[in-house]
């Protein structure tokens, strides 16, 4: 075997050894690390100055894990009618402790254009429930991946019978 080739086969044979390392690094930076659940435990409106209000979404938070969870923002958008109506994002958000639970709150307006048209579309069709979705992506830094949120169903136009 010429010399060149064996000093080929060296340099490929360590970097094999160094990328096997970095893998087995990264698989066991955290072992058992289960995805937090997030769901949605309220959506209202708020009072608002002008002529369209502010919404408040609430999150409740499941961490399953032996770490805090310290979330560093999220970023959220609600449709509705097919509209995207609130986009938003926030930053100030709780450290959900190990093996524990929190609720953090959004506070967010709606989009002008985006209600002017569902307004419109609501008043030229004659649908009583109009379809809702909400998506929430919630950063837990770097080495994890973000968690995704998704709720929809649909909200009644008819005014509930109280009895």
């Amino acid at each position: 075997m010429s010399r060149n080739r064996m000093i080929s086969t060296r340099w490929l044979l360590v970097l094999v050894i160094v990328l096997t390392s970095l893998l087995q690094a990264c698989a066991g930076l955290r072992p058992g690390y289960e995805t937090p659940t997030v769901t949605i435990n309220s959506f209202r409106a708020l009072p608002s100055q002008g002529a369209l209000p502010n919404f408040e979404i609430g999150l409740h938070v499941v961490n399953p894990n032996r770490e805090a969870l310290k979330l560093r923002g999220v970023s959220y958008t609600v449709s509705l009618g097919g509209h995207e109506l609130i986009k938003g994002v926030g930053n100030e958000l709780p450290v959900i402790e190990a093996y524990g639970e929190g609720s953090l709150t959004l506070t967010a307006s709606p989009n002008l254009f985006a209600g002017i048209r569902l307004v419109t579309d609501l008043m030229s069709s004659a649908n009583e429930k109009v379809p809702y979705k909400l998506e929430a992506k919630l950063d837990v830094g770097r080495i994890q991946p973000s968690i995704r949120v998704s709720d929809s169903g649909e909200i009644s136009l008819r005014p509930s019978a109280r009895q």
